[in-house]
């Protein structure tokens, strides 16, 4: 029996197979992007993947590059792009030798005329690579990659995750885009979305993170609410936990933000750190992500004069950017929108206070002002500078919504909770295409 079971309690249903259907499920998790240091989907697949396994299911991840940081126990095949965005040299032309099909040139041209072509192939060398693989697995988890090559018969049922629909972000960065040709560059970018919209309306099963999540897939893509099921994920709590050993440092506020994404609400935060320092001339902000040397983040950084007090760290060890978060004396979330907000929940499992928008999903995330979190609206950098010099000014305030922050963390956001109830998605969506519907399970 695995753990899960255990976990879930006893079960009475079995699989037309015979096989008790808590069996050890083989799983296949693919991820067309796994980078661990930028962006929520290498968190998601190297925590969710550990988790599946101690509750004894044998998971396989299939990705391509950057591909994932994975725990001992969690196999990686690698199934690689031309990989035309890496460092040092994006929108790289390949040498004529690294040519390996026609997927390969189907990529190229997309990046050559603006677009972005890795959730279409990736879906494609997937659809191949499991296609030889027929009957090795028992269900297919998509992360996300929504491509076309998914809709073939892949020999087991396919539960797709949508964190969000990036249809958000391409609405987001039109609204920043000052140019008629900047609009028809973001237009070009995100023409994935139009393939992406059309596969999610035909996938049976869809897993989000959370409800306001949920109600974006009905809305900007069109499924259905009854095919739409919300698992929340969450933080390693293990790790993301409060050490009194770490000595706060006085005035530091922590953020996690791409600088250029818009969705990400940087611009804001700076903007707010101006006005935060006329008063709190000790405020300074460290940003997990990577410094723009030009854009709006920048160019703020100038005009207020800041550039001493901003400080960006990338590439940095996990229990580095646990320290980094335990030292600070508020985190921050200052997104226009979030899917679920990963860094709120391992923010507030190290008992770090957090301050944070109201975008999207955040707030299912921070829960209620004044209780768990100081909640300001998206965008507005005065409130943002409120919020954040009534928690420097305030070390109770700060010590009790810090321990309020992981109190909810540890009852409500964990990636073993996450595990489970992903498992039990799995089980219904191999009842489902075997015709019974197992014991117990939602309908």
């Amino acid at each position: 029996m695995t753990a899960e079971a255990i976990e879930s309690g006893p079960r009475t249903g079995d699989d037309p197979s015979g096989r008790a259907d808590d069996r050890p499920l083989r799983i296949a998790l693919l991820t067309y992007k796994g980078n661990p240091f930028c962006g929520g989907q290498g968190v998601y697949v190297r925590h969710l993947a550990r988790e599946l396994a101690r509750l004894g299911h044998s998971v396989e991840v299939i990705g391509a590059q950057p591909y994932p940081v994975l725990d001992e126990g969690v196999p990686l095949t690698e199934l690689p792009s031309l990989d035309l965005y890496r460092q040092p040299d994006p929108f790289r032309t390949p040498k004529r030798g690294e040519y390996r099909d026609w997927i390969d040139a189907a990529e190229v041209a997309t990046m050559w005329t603006g677009g972005f072509p890795e959730p279409l192939t990736f879906s494609l060398r997937a659809r191949r690579h499991l296609a030889a693989r027929r009957g090795e697995f028992d269900v297919i988890h998509d992360n996300q990659t929504l491509g076309y090559g998914l809709l073939a018969e892949l020999g087991a049922p396919l539960v797709t995750t949508i964190h969000h629909p990036i249809t958000v972000d391409r609405q987001l960065d039109l609204d920043a885009a000052d140019t008629r040709r900047r609009r028809a560059s973001v237009r070009r970018w995100y023409g994935f979305t139009r393939m992406q919209k059309r596969v999610a309306r035909r996938l049976p099963s869809v897993l989000t993170v959370s409800g306001s999540s949920k109600q974006e897939i009905v809305d900007h893509l069109g499924v259905r609410q009854d095919r739409i099921h919300v698992v929340h994920i969450g933080a390693d709590t293990d790790l993301w936990s409060p050490d009194p050993s770490v000595a706060e440092v006085p005035g530091r506020i922590v953020t996690t933000s791409s600088a250029d994404v818009p969705l990400k609400g940087l611009v804001h935060l700076v903007d707010a750190l101006a006005k935060l320092r006329a008063g709190n001339p000790d405020a300074h902000l460290v940003v997990v992500g990577k410094r723009a040397e030009d854009g709006p983040v920048a160019q703020a950084i100038e005009r207020h004069g800041l550039r001493d007090a901003v400080e960006f760290v990338k590439g940095i060890s996990d229990a580095e950017l646990v320290d980094l978060v335990r030292g600070a004396q508020i985190a921050c979330v200052p997104s226009l929108y979030e899917g679920f907000s990963l860094p709120a929940a391992e923010a507030m499992a190290t008992g770090t206070p957090l301050v944070a928008t109201t975008g999207g999903a955040i707030p299912e995330v921070a829960g209620p002002d004044g209780e768990t979190c100081l909640a300001v609206p998206p965008a507005d950098a005065g409130a943002l500078a409120d919020a954040l010099a009534r928690l420097l000014g305030d070390p109770e305030l700060r010590a009790r919504l810090g321990a309020a922050g992981r109190e909810r963390v540890l009852s409500r956001f964990t990636w073993k909770q996450a595990a489970i109830g992903t498992a039990a998605l799995y089980r219904e969506a191999i009842a489902a295409r075997s015709g019974a519907m197992p014991s117990g399970g939602r309908r």
